[in-house]
């Protein structure tokens, strides 16, 4: 082996152990395999079971680049017999070297035969490679055509070429074996995710589609801005591993409503069932012993006391549910409030207790303070939880861009109010997703899920009336039209 040939041995070998995508990888094995031996075409197969499969394709007289990023070739497998030239060499485990085609009698050729009677080409040199692991693992084939001399005359592969390459081929093999097993733990890890936060949304019935409502928004709007980076280069582009780190993000903002009661979790109006219900049990108990003291001549007006206490019912029973608690509703509480009976162990009780006026006069939403106090601690929980995973490199900002989704640009949001460029594009992308999806629910217990082009005219508002939100992102997200489909 020349000094040449263990330079570029080892060049491909820093090269290989860059590149952790497997469909880059695999080109990047074909095109360095091809220089090495100076040939024209070449083909790498993987192995599948018991066929090889055509994976990548290269053909520099065809102009023919199949497989990798592009398109995957459109042909049928090789099954893993003693016939077929490539298969053989995986079998056996050496390479076979076939200086010309036609008159080999050997081994079954009728494939590149084929091939060359389809496509005009000329197939004369021939060099199978096997690809398998320091402990004879099988991966796959590497085929090369026609080698070219210092003339760039075809001519038969150098004996010594079958050397170098076999090298080269067992680097790639523990290559791609190593980026399988990466490959593998990232679906683990994703699906743990996965399988996660599904249990954090469905923990609640009104929280179930969330998350996957945002991701696929998500990986539309990113689309979206990589297609706008295209035409601008002032615009950032989105790669693979951005992506996927800020889609992991938003897949664990939410994480730290697990420990969110539920009762807060799912509170569909201001007072809560056991509330509501101890009401409801005062005034019949009201209405049971007005009715005792008029038959015993001690009551008044029984018919205005059974109107006032219909009225009572039909008052809470209104402002319970209201999306908006007005002056005059707060006004009838109090007048409530102050009627009062007296109970058969003498005592006298209020119709309307403190607590429940004052969890009645909440004039936007269903939470008291201290309710949304513990709703809104779900950020720093997430940031908590997420601090307990060892992230790999490519995901380090996960756990600060998921902890962060609640914080505005005028630095009214929560949990650290971080204003203007403390908080990271994607934070605002992903707060973004977060605002529209909660307008548009139709599943939340507190309210109706608006229209989308009424919630799209909010998320306008907070950006450009309130300073909350990115005008521009806003203005992107909207033109995108991401928003137009759910996740399932």
């Amino acid at each position: 082996m020349t000094q040449d040939e263990v330079r570029k041995i080892l060049e491909v070998g820093v090269l290989l152990s860059s590149e952790r995508n497997l469909n880059r990888l695999l080109e990047q094995i074909l095109s360095s395999v091809m220089e090495i031996a100076n040939c024209d075409a070449g083909t790498l197969y993987l192995l599948n079971k018991d066929k090889l499969y055509f994976t990548i394709m290269h053909n520099k007289t065809m102009e023919i680049y199949l497989g990798g990023d592009g398109k995957i070739p459109d042909i049928p497998p090789v099954q893993l017999s003693c016939e077929n030239v490539c298969a053989l060499a995986l079998i056996d485990g050496k390479t076979i070297n076939i200086p010309n085609v036609k008159d080999c009698q050997e081994y079954d050729l009728t494939g590149p035969t084929r091939y060359d009677a389809m496509t005009g080409y000329h197939t004369q040199s021939m060099l199978a490679v096997p690809m398998q692991n320091r402990k004879g693992e099988k991966l796959g084939v590497l085929q090369l055509i026609n080698a070219k001399n210092i003339d760039g005359n075809i001519c038969p592969f150098p004996d010594e070429m079958s050397l170098v390459l076999k090298s080269v081929a067992s680097q790639a093999a523990i290559t791609i074996q190593n980026v399988r097993y990466i490959s593998e733990i990232q679906e683990l890890f994703h699906s743990f995710v996965r399988a996660f936060v599904s249990a954090v949304d469905e923990r609640s019935p009104y929280n179930g589609s969330h998350t996957r409502h945002m991701v696929a928004y998500g990986e539309k709007f990113l689309d979206y801005l990589n297609s706008i980076a295209e035409a601008d280069s002032e615009q950032i582009a989105f790669t693979a591993e951005h992506r996927e780190e800020l889609l992991m993000s938003v897949w664990l903002h939410d994480v730290g409503k697990l420990i969110i009661p539920l009762e807060i979790m799912d509170k569909q109006a201001r007072l809560l069932p056991e509330q509501y219900n101890a009401f409801l049990h005062r005034m019949e108990t009201a209405r049971l012993l007005g009715k005792i003291d008029s038959l015993s001549g001690k009551g008044g007006n029984l018919d205005k006391l059974l109107e006032d206490i219909e009225k009572a019912e039909k008052l809470v029973k209104s402002v319970n549910v209201a999306g908006f608690v007005t002056d005059e509703m707060i006004k009838a509480l109090a007048q409530v409030t102050e009627r009062t009976y007296i109970d058969r162990e003498g005592k006298e009780q209020n119709w309307l207790t403190k607590d429940e006026y004052e969890m009645l006069s909440i004039r936007k939403g269903t939470l008291s303070d201290k309710e949304r106090d513990i709703m809104q601690s779900h950020a720093v929980m997430t940031d908590k939880l997420l601090s307990q995973i060892q992230f790999s490199t490519e995901l380090s900002h996960v756990r600060k861009w998921a902890s962060s989704h609640h914080e505005y640009l005028n630095g009214s949001g929560y949990p650290n109010h971080l204003s203007g460029d403390e908080i990271p594009l994607e934070v605002r992308i992903i707060t973004i997703l977060d605002i529209y999806d909660a307008l548009t629910a139709d599943d939340r217990p507190y309210k109706p899920g608006m229209p989308p082009e009424r919630a799209l005219a909010v998320l306008k508002s907070m950006a450009e009336k309130e300073g909350k939100l990115d005008k521009t992102l806003v203005d992107f997200f909207i033109k995108s039209r991401c928003w137009e489909q759910k996740g399932t």
